[in-house]
């Protein structure tokens, strides 16, 4: 192994300076100051703090506007995840194959991601669409009334399937680059041995992705729990009724919305990276014990 040794001691610390900053500037003292506000009830004009220590918590878990929104987020994470991760390997293995012409196809899956969230909801806006979309026309010759607008359900399950979409690219070029670092002898042993294309993947391929699936498992619960407000907000605004007001949208409202609640929604913040917090703590116990790094 060969180890570099900088002549100026401070250049290593130089260099990781800009990041620093950037963590401090943009990270450790918003928090800081969201955790001071979550203590205080703050007057919306006047700017005037009252202290009232953890009440703005208790109220919280008092409120069935923000349980509710719990419940909500709860459904959209667990679909994004769990839909978006069979999907994109589904996709990646597909893509995966040596058929002529492919390449275009692996280009055309990583598309989705290069468009921002609120890109993505537009594009869902106009295939959705009760009156002019082409999606709900085509599901109403199967007798399924879908309107976006007026049943929650189906509210739900467009920002899902839209929020699922937008991820897609992503996850296809993780699940790819994953299954292209699989040893072609391993699987070809395995062939040998009798084992059939399912056993083969479920047996080999699988478990050698398991790193990639951990950091993929974490990565998309961090973007449906905090990087999906763009498209909530450009295509339900959390409704109808709170179908689709997730956490993060509940907390902009609270905000921004409602000016008069900034201590609410400065305790709702430190209480949503904390439950990320414990739901990746988790993944890495229960996800990571089955990794396989070798």
């Amino acid at each position: 192994m060969t180890t570099h040794v900088f002549q100026n001691r401070w250049m290593p610390y130089l260099l990781l300076l800009p990041s620093i900053i950037l963590v401090i500037v943009f990270f450790i003292v918003p928090a800081v100051q969201s955790i001071e506000l979550s203590l205080y009830r703050v007057h919306a004009f006047s700017g005037r703090r009252i202290f009232v220590g953890l009440e703005n918590f208790e109220r919280l878990f008092q409120s069935e506007e923000y349980l509710g929104s719990v419940g909500v987020t709860a459904m959209f994470v667990a679909f994004v995840v769990v839909v978006g991760l069979s999907l994109s390997l589904l996709l990646a293995v597909g893509a995966n194959q040596p058929i002529k012409g492919f390449g275009v196809y692996r280009t055309l899956l990583i598309w989705t991601y290069a468009l921002s969230p609120a890109v993505a909801g537009a594009i869902w806006l106009l295939l959705t669409d009760p009156t002019i979309g082409p999606l709900p026309h085509y599901l109403e010759t199967f007798g399924i009334a879908f309107n976006r607008n007026t049943n929650s359900t189906h509210a739900l399950l467009f920002v899902s399937l839209a929020a699922t979409w937008k991820m897609l690219g992503y996850n296809v070029v993780f699940f790819l680059a994953g299954l292209r670092n699989i040893p072609v002898d391993v699987k070809e042993a395995s062939a040998l041995d009798g084992a059939n294309a399912w056993t083969r993947f479920w047996r080999i391929t699988f478990p050698l992705l398991t790193p990639t699936t951990l950091f993929l498992l974490i990565m998309n619960t961090l973007y449906a729990a905090f990087q999906t407000f763009g498209l909530i907000d450009l295509t339900t605004w959390g409704g109808p009724g709170r179908a689709t007001n997730i956490l993060i949208y509940q907390l902009y409202k609270d905000g921004f919305v409602n000016a008069n609640r900034i201590g609410s929604a400065s305790a709702q913040s430190i209480l949503l990276l904390v439950l990320v917090a414990v739901l990746t703590i988790i993944q890495f116990r229960v996800v990571g014990r089955r990794a396989f790094y070798q």
